[in-house]
């Protein structure tokens, strides 16, 4: 096992490395009962779509792991599902196996991409001041999410969001006991702090009413398997363009998000190296096409690399061990659910605010005397939170910054790929305002 996941040169061990996928798993368990809850919206089976959704996750796990071996976790991106059930379904009016078809299709040509190392010469054309902002807006945006899942703070009529007036009681209460216990935990150098938390939280929320017991059945479900629509894509022209739109879509929103959570999460675990590259990423970038392509075919929606793997990098996991405990916590719960059911948001809802501020560090290193720099690096952190999404954040930043350097006589300081993401982002615009 040493020498598999070479845990003496990541400077790691067996017990780290469990804890940390322990952790990371318990933060994004909730993937298992929210996606398919959205997926069921256009049609699908829930059972089906919960197995479909930990098998998939636990062979991405598997190949990251095992190929990369990187400690970043995958599953179900959170939007791309709603896109999915809500946008093309719903709205749009396609059936969902139109809409695995057009998954399918994207993680086939994201395993073409990777394969020509192209995903990896777009990782390592983001500015290194980007890099930071990216890993910074990432930790910000996690623990906004831990915001709001602990209800501490909702939609209001004036605001975005606002405090919780009733934050002393029920959900909101419980988080901010659980950012207090894990934070004293931490500053105590507890090991396993994160995850002795989530458990704190869970037994206290049995007597506040916050942890109930989630039901269901011990026996593992059937997934789908390969319920494709090819010939509903080519019914008329319409439905062949719109089609084209869709997939391009997915793999914008999938590059990106990918590429903003694995420059995010190695910043934090110190693997970003001085030339700015991260190491094996096309790897990195292989185990999240795989982890969709797997997923269209078993019945899910785009599979990637999930920010909340920060919380396994936060108690020390550097190797792909981590991430193959993940994966087979993913596998277990297929006879587990009711227990992992009953874990209360707030229990997670508490780590992930603490792990976001612990992902902020880069911020310190940003280059503030250049407005060149600073500018695309402050709009890449606002919009990532304001927008409530990874890629649009990095697009605010790419296109800033290539505009300023451009229109400022610094055009010689931009990249030939740095030009090509903008590019790429030009394009995403016009198929927006197209669509």
């Amino acid at each position: 096992m040493f020498k598999i996941f070479k845990l003496k040169e990541n400077g790691s061990d067996v017990k780290t490395e469990i804890i940390a996928g322990l952790s990371t798993f318990m933060t994004m368990a909730y993937i298992l009962a929210v996606n398919p809850l959205i997926l069921s919206a256009c049609g699908m089976d829930f059972t089906k779509v919960f197995a479909a959704t930990a098998i998939a996750s636990a062979i991405s796990c598997f190949v990251m792991g095992f190929y990369a071996n990187l400690p970043f976790a995958l599953s179900a991106s959170m939007g791309v599902n709603a896109m999915f059930a809500y946008t093309i379904c719903n709205s749009m009016g396609y059936s969902w196996q139109w809409a695995l078809t057009a998954t399918l299709m994207e993680g086939i040509i994201f395993i073409l991409l990777t394969v020509t190392n192209l995903r990896e010469a777009i990782v390592n054309s983001i500015p290194p001041n980007l890099k930071k902002a990216i890993g910074a807006g990432v930790g910000l945006f996690v623990a906004y999410i831990g915001l709001k899942n602990g209800n501490v703070i909702v939609a209001d009529d004036s605001t975005i969001t606002a405090i919780n007036s009733h934050w002393f009681t029920g959900t909101p209460l419980l988080t901010i006991l659980g950012v207090v216990i894990t934070a004293i935990l931490m500053v105590r150098n507890v090991r396993g702090a994160i995850l002795i938390g989530i458990l704190i939280i869970t037994l206290l929320g049995i007597p506040m009413g916050e942890t109930k017991y989630a039901g269901g059945s011990f026996l593992p479900a059937s997934p789908y398997f390969c319920e494709f629509s090819f010939s509903e894509i080519f019914t008329n022209h319409k439905t062949l363009s719109d089609f084209i739109i869709i997939t391009v879509t997915l793999l914008y929103v999938d590059m990106f998000n990918t590429v903003g959570t694995l420059i995010a999460c190695a910043g934090k675990s110190n693997m970003i190296q001085k030339d700015g590259s991260i190491p094996r990423t096309r790897e990195a970038l292989m185990a999240d096409a795989v982890g969709t392509t797997v997923g269209a075919v078993f019945g899910t929606s785009t599979i990637t690399t999930f920010v909340e793997s920060s919380t396994g990098v936060a108690e020390g996991g550097r190797t792909g061990l981590t991430t193959i405990v993940v994966g087979i916590l993913f596998l277990l719960s297929l006879f587990i659910e009711p227990i992992f059911g009953s874990i209360p948001s707030a229990a997670t809802a508490a780590a992930l605010i603490l792990v976001g501020g612990m992902m902020i560090e880069p911020m310190k290193d940003i280059d503030y005397s250049d407005y060149t720099e600073l500018i695309p690096a402050f709009l890449t952190i606002l919009m990532m939170i304001c927008t409530s999404s990874i890629s649009d954040g990095i697009l605010f930043g790419i296109l800033s910054y290539v505009l300023l350097k451009a229109f400022t006589g610094r055009i010689k300081q931009l990249q030939l790929m740095t030009w090509v993401v903008a590019g790429l982002f030009v394009i995403r615009i016009i198929i927006g305002i197209l669509s």
